[in-house]
């Protein structure tokens, strides 16, 4: 292979491993032209840790990114039964094996400034992106492992981004996120 097609063929590589996961949804109940759908890892307790990506709400849509790259150090922590109070999860809680894991949750925040990027000044609002009466949940892990609790819950997680459907009910149903799939985020209460 010459210089010139080895470099095209490790651009075109590079291109399309940039995102490791894309989440498109919908805003409903207002917002504003200001209006950002941002991920943010958070700690075990549900506190905005680290900016994962944010996007403007256009026409009522958006579509946000996730990179490939993991979050920092700091925004992980070891994932242990304790720890885990991701929706549908009751006692007991088993988990296969070591892992780091950092998990997301959604935000809005009203871009005032229009620099596209919250500032201290510009307060979040936790949102809930849902698919029909099912949630989203979106966590990181360092590497493959399965995590069941209660009601026939059960998340195999892949190492990477990962995204699933929360259906909680008399069981707890988990399946896996599609691409095609569209969530919504209700801003009125």
């Amino acid at each position: 292979m010459n210089p010139r097609s080895f470099l095209t063929t490790i651009a075109l590589l590079s291109a399309g491993q940039s995102l490791g996961l894309t989440i498109r949804g919908s805003v409903e109940g207002g917002g504003g032209a200001e209006l950002r759908v941002a991920g943010f890892v958070v700690s075990p307790f549900g506190q905005a840790v680290e900016e994962i990506s944010s996007v403007p709400v256009e026409g009522g849509r958006f579509v946000l990114e996730l990179p490939l790259t993991p979050p920092t150090a700091r925004a992980q922590v070891d994932l242990t039964p304790q720890n885990v109070t991701w929706p549908g999860v009751i006692d007991p809680v088993k988990v296969s094996g070591a892992a780091r894991v950092a998990e997301m949750k959604f935000f809005v925040y009203r871009d005032a400034n229009g620099n596209g990027r919250r500032d201290d000044a510009e307060p979040l609002r936790d949102v809930m992106p849902n698919v029909d009466r099912a949630t989203l949940f979106v966590a990181w892990v360092n590497t493959d492992v399965t995590v069941k609790a209660s009601k026939g819950y059960e998340a195999t997680l892949k190492r990477g981004w990962n995204a699933l459907i929360v259906d909680v009910g008399r069981a707890v149903r988990v399946q896996p996120f599609a691409d095609t799939t569209v969530v919504t985020v209700h801003l009125s209460r």
